[in-house]
């Protein structure tokens, strides 16, 4: 599969600037989807999602290799600066790898979340829930302005 490189839509919202990839399919969860011809899914994390997450400390896939996965299904974890959050499948199938990489440089998670930094492998299908690069533009920015009224909320509560 190599790495994902290729068209991509730039995405701003006060703070937050990423690229998304045009050809990835992406969870209201904030994740990622690259399906290949054969049927293998490669998924990650956004940009935004490790953002929320603050730097890669660890993480740990609690399936073996060629198991069954299900869409919703808690699959295994990841541990950033900032919090630590389960991964759940964003595709249905046989589970069929976690990027080896990671072992060794867990921050490629961060550094490089569509290319190098992806997180697992399944052959299958994605869920029904994935949304195209223009529907997650939207949620992204749904999701950026929630935060933002929140933070002005709570600066309004303490008098700032």
């Amino acid at each position: 599969m190599g790495n994902q490189r290729g068209k991509t839509v730039f995405y701003k919202r006060s703070h937050f600037v990423t690229h998304l990839p045009v050809n990835a399919v992406y969870s209201p969860s904030h994740s990622w989807l690259l399906r290949d011809e054969a049927g293998v899914c490669r998924i990650g994390l956004t940009k935004f999602a490790t953002r929320m997450l603050g730097e890669m400390v660890d993480h740990k896939f609690e399936v073996s290799p060629e198991a069954s996965v299900g869409v919703g299904q808690i699959i295994g974890w990841v541990e950033g600066f900032k919090a630590i959050s389960d991964i759940y499948a964003i595709a249905s199938g046989a589970f069929l790898r976690s990027n080896p990489a990671l072992q060794e440089e867990i921050s490629l998670v961060s550094d490089d979340p569509y290319g190098d930094g992806w997180l697992y492998e399944v052959r299958g299908e994605a869920s029904e829930r994935c949304l195209d690069v223009d529907a997650y533009s939207g949620v992204l920015s749904a999701t950026i302005d929630k935060i933002l009224e929140e933070q002005q909320t709570e600066g309004n509560k303490w008098g700032t």
